[in-house]
């Protein structure tokens, strides 16, 4: 479609890439590939062989593996450019260890959802993202922690969190949530003992649902439009959401399907550098989609530019950390809250 068709359909204006430096080719770059992820992404590109070709080590993880020990192994043996391919969390986990040892980071997206190579702006083309090991381009981005612990996409507490922590949510994401929502949302749930400072200065005791993500997430507006608009802020995003009842989730539903969760009483949304969450117990806590518990209290942090993203050349970003038009993942809170409202997925 020519620019000016484009232009006429509606569709977002053509912006021109912004200018890069390609990255000096590495002398020993590895791929840590989690065979599990994806329902079998790493066997069925046959990523092994792609590497071969490509003079990239293939390191696969065995279950029993240490991912962080494997990275770490890597770097002890002279790698200079470190890749993942696998789901956010394992993407969390290798990153964390490139950032300690200022190694550039590929992000192959090997996992179900890979919102992190969306919110990148770099798709979730298996194959193209490899071709970052010889021809890339590199990206500062931010990272986040909790307690010491790095996270590339968020960190949530309350419901989802104990949505992530059932046994059937990894094979049936959506049935799990249906069951298990009217036990974690409403009058009858047990409320989370999570103490925090809300922007306003008041403090919070409880809520359904508190996320904190490395950089802030776009909520407002159509549900595709949703995601990270940039990963270089050097900020938090928090949104802290108290849904008394099934009233109330209906009413949120209905906001957020209009596009304005914002306008909900119990809605809060605010940027930060760091947040300090209380609880007389050990937190259950979502993070990138992995289930953690750890010891109160919770301290979350923003390391601004913290890790280096090598980008293939060709599947760079239109400027510096865009969201891409129709790549964005999806809110958060979409699904959460059409699911505790009985609406379904």
């Amino acid at each position: 479609m020519s620019q000016e068709s484009a232009d006429a359909a509606g569709g977002p204006p053509r912006r021109e890439r912004h200018p890069a430096d390609r990255a000096l080719r590495a002398t020993h770059p590895v791929l840590l590939m989690n065979p599990r992820s994806g329902g079998g992404t790493v066997t069925r590109y046959r990523l092994g062989d792609r590497c071969r070709d490509l003079g990239v080590e293939a390191v696969v993880l065995h279950p029993g593996d240490d991912l962080v020990e494997l990275a770490e192994s890597a770097v002890a043996r002279g790698s200079d450019l470190l890749g993942m391919a696998g789901g956010d969390g394992s993407q969390a986990l290798v990153a964390s260890v490139a950032a300690r040892h200022g190694v550039p980071f590929v992000v192959v997206p090997a996992g179900t959802r890979n919102h992190f190579a969306r919110d990148l702006g770099v798709g979730t083309g298996v194959v193209g993202s490899l071709s970052a090991f010889v021809d890339g381009v590199d990206v500062r981005v931010d990272l986040a922690e909790v307690n010491g612990r790095v996270f590339v996409n968020n960190a949530s507490m309350g419901a989802y969190a104990e949505l992530v922590r059932s046994p059937g949510y990894r094979e049936a994401k959506v049935r799990t949530a249906v069951e298990l929502l009217p036990e974690l949302v409403g009058p009858s749930a047990a409320p989370a003992d999570l103490r925090y400072a809300l922007p306003g200065g008041e403090r919070a005791t409880t809520a359904q649902v508190l996320l904190v993500s490395n950089n802030p997430y776009r909520l407002s507006g159509p549900p595709q439009g949703a995601g990270r608009p940039r990963l270089d802020s050097g900020l938090l995003g928090v949104v802290s959401v108290r849904v008394p009842g099934r009233a109330e989730a209906e009413r949120l539903a209905a906001l957020d399907a209009a596009g304005h969760s914002e306008r909900f009483p119990g809605w809060h949304e605010w940027t930060t550098n760091e947040l300090d969450v209380a609880s007389g117990q050990p937190v259950a806590l979502g993070v990138d989609g992995e289930a953690v518990t750890l010891e109160a209290p919770l301290h979350f942090v923003t390391r601004p530019g913290a890790l280096v993203v090598r980008i293939a050349r060709a599947r760079l970003p239109r400027r510096s950390m865009p969201l891409p038009a129709g790549a964005a993942s999806p809110s958060p809170f979409t699904a959460l809250s059409r699911l505790a409202s009985g609406r379904g997925a």
